[in-house]
C-alpha cells in the first residue's frame, strides 16, 4: 500500500520534524514600533492575575513584515507592561497575523493570542506608515517621517506572558489547568531609525484597544531586528481567576453590547 500521510510517523520521523524546528534560520523583520504612557487603571483592568502593573503604564504597539523565504508574514502586536513576581516583560492583548500558518503554533504551543488580520508596513522614501486591521477597521495606526537614525541597541532579552488554556467541551470554565507561560525572546537589531509621527487608535468592538488611549508618546521606531525564542510554564493559574478575562481572546459575539467608555470619540 502506498504511504498514506494522514497515518502515523515514525519515531525517525517526529525527531526530524522537532530538530527541524529548533534550528530556523535567523530570519528579519522589519517593524515599526510605538510605546507610549496610557491610563494605569486601563492597564490595571486588563491584566490577569497574576500578573501586575509594573511602575509605568506602559503600552507597545509593534507591526512587522517577516521576511520569511517564499512566505511574507504580517505580524503585529499590542501589549501592555506588566509584571509576574520579579519579572517585568509585556502581556499581549491582541496579536493579528496576515496568514493561519503563523497562529496554530503560537496559540497552541505558547498560548499566544493570535488572530487573522489586516498588516500593513509601508514605506516612500521617509514616510512610514505601519497599521493592524481587523473586520475592515484599521484599529491601530502609526504614521510619521522617518527623522534619523538612532544607535544600534546591545542585543537584549525580552520576555512575553501568555495564559495557555482550552475552553471546556460542555462550554464552561476550561478542560483542563490553564498555565501562565513565559516566551523569551534575544533580540538583535541591525537598523534602527526614529520616526516622528503620531499613533491613531480606531474604535473595534473585536479589538477595543481604544481604551488604552496615548496619553503621552514616548517613541516611535522603524527598524530592522531578528530573535529567537522560547517559552516555559512558569505557574499553573486560579481557572476562576482567569475565566473573566478569555474573551481577551476571541471574538466573543456578546462583545458587541459592550460599547465605548463613556466620554470617548
Amino acid at each position: 500500500m502506498a504511504r498514506v500521510r494522514y497515518g502515523a510517523r515514525t519515531e525517525r520521523e517526529i525527531a526530524a520534524t522537532r530538530t527541524a524546528s529548533a534550528r530556523l534560520p535567523g530570519i528579519w523583520s522589519t517593524g515599526v514600533v510605538a510605546v507610549w504612557e496610557t491610563d494605569p487603571d486601563a492597564v490595571a483592568a486588563v491584566l490577569p492575575p497574576p500578573l501586575k502593573p509594573t511602575g509605568r503604564p506602559l503600552v507597545r504597539a509593534t507591526v512587522s513584515r517577516v521576511d520569511l523565504p517564499g512566505y511574507p508574514l504580517g505580524a503585529g502586536s499590542f501589549a501592555v507592561a506588566a509584571a509576574h513576581g520579579e519579572v517585568d516583560g509585556w502581556y499581549p492583548l491582541v496579536m493579528p497575523m496576515s496568514h493561519e500558518r503563523a497562529l496554530t503554533g503560537g496559540r497552541e504551543v505558547f498560548g499566544e493570542p493570535k488572530k487573522l488580520g489586516e498588516i500593513t508596513v509601508e514605506r516612500d522614501g521617509l514616510v512610514v506608515r505601519a497599521s493592524m486591521a481587523r473586520h475592515g477597521i484599521a484599529f491601530v495606526e502609526i504614521r510619521g517621517a522617518a527623522s534619523g537614525p538612532l544607535p544600534l541597541p546591545e542585543p537584549a532579552r525580552r520576555t512575553d506572558f501568555y495564559f495557555k488554556f482550552l475552553p471546556a467541551v460542555d462550554g464552561s470554565g476550561f478542560d483542563g489547568e490553564p498555565v501562565l507561560v513565559h516566551c523569551v525572546r534575544h533580540e538583535k537589531v541591525r537598523r534602527l531609525e526614529r520616526v516622528t509621527g503620531d499613533v491613531v487608535l480606531r474604535e473595534s468592538l473585536y479589538d477595543p484597544v481604544a481604551d488604552l488611549p496615548v496619553l503621552r508618546l514616548l517613541e516611535i521606531t522603524v527598524g530592522e531586528k531578528t530573535s529567537d525564542q522560547s517559552g516555559r510554564v512558569a505557574e499553573r493559574v486560579d481557572a476562576q481567576a482567569l475565566l473573566p478575562y478569555v474573551h481577551q481572546r476571541y471574538d466573543d459575539p456578546l462583545q458587541a453590547h459592550d460599547g465605548p467608555p463613556a466620554g470617548s470619540a
